[in-house]
């Protein structure tokens, strides 16, 4: 059974490569396969690339999913990424 966690983005400038890359890069230390939703599309958050092609803006709400052996703290570390970067809540 997968974890997931909505986020609004309170950010001015949305998801923009700086803390996406930040993202992206705490994704990748876990196992579990975790994706990023938003307006329809899923994207694995381990891709830079598939992070980006969303152009995730302010007041958006995205979806992290997790699915796997860490999952919980896979979502646990994305939420307290996102709160640190000031990205959203």
């Amino acid at each position: 059974m997968s974890v997931e966690k909505t986020v609004k983005i309170t950010a001015e400038t949305g998801v923009h490569a700086r803390p996406a890359t930040v993202l992206v890069n705490k994704a990748g230390s876990f196992s579990s396969d975790i994706t990023l939703e938003y307006n329809g599309k899923s994207v694995n958050l381990k891709s830079i690339m598939g992070v980006m092609s969303l152009g995730i803006p302010m007041d958006a709400e995205i979806k992290i999913v997790a699915d796997g052996a860490d999952q919980e703290d896979a979502i646990k570390a994305l939420d307290e990424v996102i709160k640190q970067e000031g990205l959203g809540e």
